[in-house]
This record gives structure tokens, C-alpha cells and sequence, in this order.
């Protein structure tokens, strides 16, 4: 039976991981320290090869029993989160994979870490492929998250060449589904409540920045592929179909039966224009591509955020 540590696990990805590996036969230890996890993401799950541990991964990580897996998602994703938590931001990104890699070097687990497809900034290259190396503004606000996660991927990559550890990196792109938290702030969640609750759906810019969106069934099933493959270098995990923000709203006031207006508000700093995976090395080397279309997520995410704001039966 694989014993797997997942960090972050009590968050929306973790859960979902938790989840998963448990249904795979996994004995899964999940450790979070609640930042922006929730023990609400996890109390459904009752099963003995399931434990929560309750830690901050900044600080030393000891585990007597043997892992063969440890997944490093421990972060917060939202940029209303790094931006109200900047230092444990910059901490969970570097010192928190330094003690996870630690670990992973003690054990001789695989090791896999949760990147990001903001690793490429406000891309000049369009779509983002694994070996373009990005654009991103090291001294701005969204700083904080994207170079945790560029230095994440550089000691992991030192760890695989220095130490001879399996390690994988996926870079997660834009993912949406159940669990996320109704003041997430991102543009799905953020969208959903305010059309949901009869509030104008606050459109950054003018709408026309574009974004990627998968959900978070199909994310999952590519890292787990990445997970137990021999790949060692970054793979992009996420829905190569582009669309504006404005499209975005307009398809959940549809999802929702809103007569919300959309609003425009200033475009914060650094924010990227575009944003969509080239995903041909995941096609051809873990055979996946995601499955599930825009409009069927939206419906599994909608009936969630309903039962969350108690409006499940209108």
C-alpha cells in the first residue's frame, strides 16, 4: 500500500488529492496548517489509511513511518491571499520546499511540487510552452507567489540533479471546481457568488484579458499521470481552450439565470493578458488532455456554490 504526505492537503487541490489517492489505495497523510485550508474540505472523508496533521510546513517536517509520495501543495494560490500573506508566501515557496525535499530525501519518496503557469509571468510568448522561461516583474506585488514558485522549481530540479531524487513539477494553470472558497477571490468563484447573490460581477480591466479554465477533476487526473511517470522536467497541466474574462462572466450569468450587470474595475499591477497551456508534451507523454467541457463544470461548480451560500433549492 503507497504511503503518500500531501502538504496543502486540507485546501481546494489537496482535498481533491486526498480524494483521489485514497481511491487509488493510497494511505494518505494530509498536513496543512489552515491559512487558506479548510478542515471543511476533508471531514467528509472517514477511512482509516486517511490522517490530518496540523503543521506548517516552514518549519521542520519529521514523519517516522516510510512515504513513498510526497505531493508539496502547500501555498496560497489566490492573489487576495499572497497579497494579505506575502511572507508566508515567500516561506511556504522556499523554506517549505527545502523541508519538504528534505523529507523526501530521507525517505527516498517521489516528489512532486504544485508550480504554476504564473512561473511565466505576463507571457511574451503565446501559448505558454514548458521551455519558455516567462516574464515576471520580481520586485511587484504579484512577486511574492511567482518567484516562491520559480525558486520551488529550481531546488527541486537541484535535488533531482544534486541528490538523485525523483522529482516531478507540475505547472498548475487556471483550475475551478467544488471546494473553492466563496471569497477565493479568482474569477470563477468571485463571479458565481456575486451572480448568485444579485451582485455585479466585477470585471477587471475592460474584460478582454483571456484565461484558461479546467476543472478540477481533470487537473487532478493529469498529476496523478505525472506522478508515476519517469518525467522529471515541468509539464504544463490545464485547459488549453482560451477565453476573455468578459466571455467568462457572460457564461456564468448564463450558468446562474443572472440579470447581474458586469462592472469594470482598474486592472491590478502585473496582471497577465493572456494565459493558455500548450499541453502537447502532456498529450504525448502521459496521454492526457482534459475532458470535461466549460459548461458541465460550471453547472457542478454552480450547484456547489449554491449549497455553500444555502440557496441549493432556488
Amino acid at each position: 500500500m503507497p504511503r503518500t504526505l500531501i502538504t496543502g492537503g486540507a485546501g481546494f487541490l489537496g482535498s481533491h488529492l486526498c480524494d483521489y489517492l485514497l481511491n487509488k489505495g493510497h494511505e494518505v497523510i494530509c498536513m496543512d496548517n489552515l491559512i487558506t485550508g479548510s478542515l471543511n474540505n476533508i471531514n467528509h472523508i472517514k477511512n482509516d489509511r486517511f490522517k490530518f496533521i496540523e503543521h506548517n510546513v516552514t518549519k521542520h517536517i519529521d514523519l517516522d513511518s516510510p512515504l513513498d509520495y510526497i505531493l508539496h501543495f502547500a501555498s496560497p494560490a489566490s492573489p487576495i491571499d499572497y497579497l494579505e500573506f506575502p511572507i508566508p508566501t515567500l516561506k511556504v515557496g522556499s523554506l517549505g520546499t527545502h523541508n519538504a525535499l528534505g523529507l523526501a530525501k530521507k525517505k527516498q519518496s517521489v516528489f512532486l511540487i504544485a508550480s504554476t503557469s504564473e512561473v511565466y509571468g505576463d507571457p511574451l510568448v503565446h501559448p505558454q510552452e514548458e521551455n519558455y522561461w516567462g516574464n515576471v516583474n520580481p520586485i511587484g506585488p504579484r512577486g511574492v507567489y511567482d518567484e516562491a514558485k520559480r525558486f520551488a522549481e529550481a531546488i527541486t530540479m537541484a535535488y533531482h540533479r544534486y541528490h538523485g531524487i525523483d522529482t516531478k513539477i507540475v505547472r498548475i494553470f487556471n483550475t475551478y471546481g467544488p471546494r473553492m472558497r466563496i471569497n477565493d477571490g479568482r474569477a470563477i468563484p468571485n463571479f458565481i457568488k456575486q451572480a448568485l447573490t444579485g451582485q455585479e460581477l466585477t470585471a477587471y480591466g475592460d474584460g478582454s484579458q483571456t484565461r484558461s479554465f479546467c476543472y478540477v477533476s481533470d487537473l487532478i487526473e493529469g498529476i496523478y499521470r505525472l506522478l508515476v511517470s519517469d518525467l522529471n522536467n515541468p509539464i504544463n497541466i490545464g485547459n488549453p481552450v482560451e477565453m476573455t474574462i468578459q466571455q467568462m462572466a457572460e457564461k456564468i450569468l448564463q450558468a446562474t439565470n443572472s440579470h447581474s450587470k458586469i462592472a469594470y474595475s482598474p486592472l491590478p499591477e502585473d496582471d497577465p493578458r493572456v494565459r493558455q497551456p500548450n499541453i502537447e508534451k502532456a498529450k504525448k507523454y502521459l496521454g492526457w488532455e482534459p475532458k470535461i467541457k466549460l459548461d458541465e463544470g460550471l453547472k457542478l461548480t454552480v450547484a456547489y456554490f449554491k449549497e455553500q451560500l444555502n440557496l441549493k433549492n432556488t
